[in-house]
């Protein structure tokens, strides 16, 4: 069975907060419901739309396999289920920065994630960003619910 990083469900609070910048990529600001976690996600919404108010599972897992072995970086094609099956946007990418800031209680991390120029910032409890390594490849799966 896949071990999965991390999954909530998360809630579309805002597009574009600091303006539209690109033709088909709307950047979304979303909040989570199980672990309140903040979300700044770049979204290719020509082939994904996605609205204010709007739900979404979100996914980040080390690779597609079921069976929770490593991801070889090549796509074979054939009828081996995977992950991805259940999920309807993906994006592979790689974990470029882990940040913290604040104190005591009010510590909150950050992870940045690259997926080939679409960026993503998670930012939450530390204890969660503490399943990321820097520089490890991850793949985020979204799903409306």
């Amino acid at each position: 069975m896949v071990e999965t990083l991390f999954e909530d469900i998360f809630t579309v609070t805002q597009k574009d907060p600091d303006g539209k910048k690109f033709d088909r990529v709307n950047r979304i600001e979303a909040r989570s419901e199980q672990f309140d976690m903040y979300m700044l996600l770049d979204v290719n919404t020509e082939i994904y739309p996605m609205r204010v108010k709007e739900k979404f599972m979100m996914v980040l897992a080390s690779t597609l396999n079921l069976d929770g072995t490593p991801d070889t970086g090549y796509f074979i094609q054939g009828n081996k289920k995977s992950l991805a099956d259940k999920f309807e946007y993906i994006m592979h990418g790689k974990l470029y920065r882990i940040s913290e800031e604040g104190s005591g209680k009010h510590v909150k991390a950050d992870i940045f994630v690259s997926f080939g120029g679409l960026l993503m910032q998670l930012r939450g409890d530390p204890s969660i960003a503490a399943k990321f390594e820097l520089d490890q490849k991850l793949f985020l799966l979204l799903r409306k619910v």
